[in-house]
């Protein structure tokens, strides 16, 4: 096992080995200064995402699944990703999950040694039943954790494709995959404490996994999430701006649309547009592979 001490995101930053002494103005600002890294770094791996991206979308559009995997703050970001798809993006709660060393208990408290072992890792794996026509994402800021490298491991003997995050180039689990991301934003702020820049450029890269995935499969026309679920008032009220935005017109319009088709922006705003009802909208829409640029073009 690699030393701790040799590990790109253990070095200590030398920007900041006075933070406990400064004002909290001042200690706010170097947290924002060093933050401003992260951007910088994952503008560096984007061909990577991009490569990634086409995998899972090509997997998902032929009823694979996106699966993330990770522990403590990485299993923590792979969970928020993977439970956002259903209400953003009306996927099955299936179509992305999350494995996360310790199951749900570790969602809030962290379990020992959990991290620590591959064959929990290969476990949890095996109870979801995961298949060459999935793909994995492994989650890990250092690149090493054993529980992550466990699910690697099964899924490539299954013939997956395999996906990294991580913070540590040629790290472990970055070599070890198909496709390793690992933008490097440098030393934390606090030695260590990878929920931070480490964190943060996980999230963005994950952002991007799964949002670039989703446009991919026709779940966004234009920059609006036609696909989302209406589960509660404000996403109600977005539905009946998203077709008032796709289609100019006004909210009484969108919003006898959207009654009429049970509350599918998709779907309203092909009949606006086309001038058709909804079982003929969801008819042309299943044509163009539930893409509505597909739909209009002409």
């Amino acid at each position: 096992m690699v030393e701790l001490k040799k590990i790109a995101t253990e070095q200590r930053n030398p920007n900041t080995m006075n933070i406990d002494t400064l004002s909290t103005l001042d200690m706010v600002k170097l947290i924002n200064q060093e933050d401003h890294r992260v951007a910088e770094a994952v503008a560096e791996v984007t061909d990577k995402i991009a490569q990634a991206i086409d995998v899972i979308a090509d997997r998902l559009a032929k009823g694979g699944r996106l699966i993330y995997c990770g522990a403590g703050t990485s299993g923590r970001l792979g969970i928020l990703d993977a439970v956002e798809c259903p209400p953003t993006y009306s996927t099955e709660p299936e179509m992305v999950q999350a494995l996360m060393a310790g199951g749900y208990p570790a969602i809030f408290k962290a379990v020992e040694g959990a991290e620590d072992s591959k064959e929990l890792g290969i476990q949890d794996m095996k109870n979801i039943s995961f298949a060459a026509g999935d793909v994995l994402v492994g989650i890990a800021a250092s690149g090493r954790t054993p529980y992550v490298l466990g699910c690697m491991e099964y899924a490539k003997e299954l013939g997956a494709p395999t996906v990294s995050v991580t913070c540590c180039p040629g790290s472990v689990l970055d070599s070890f995959a198909d496709i390793g991301i690992a933008p490097c934003p440098g030393p934390e702020v606090i030695t260590g404490s990878t929920r931070m820049k480490s964190g943060t450029a996980q999230k963005m890269v994950l952002n991007m996994l799964s949002t670039g995935s989703m446009i991919k499969l026709g779940k966004v026309y234009g920059n609006l999430m036609v696909d989302v679920k209406p589960s509660n008032e404000k996403l109600i009220r977005r539905c009946v701006t998203i077709v008032c935005n796709a289609t100019g017109c006004d909210d009484a319009a969108a919003t006898a649309a959207l009654e009429a088709c049970g509350y599918r922006p998709k779907t309203a705003i092909i009949m606006v547009l086309c001038g058709v009802g909804a079982e003929e909208a969801v008819a042309m829409l299943d044509k163009a592979d539930g893409r509505v640029a597909k739909v209009l073009e002409k």
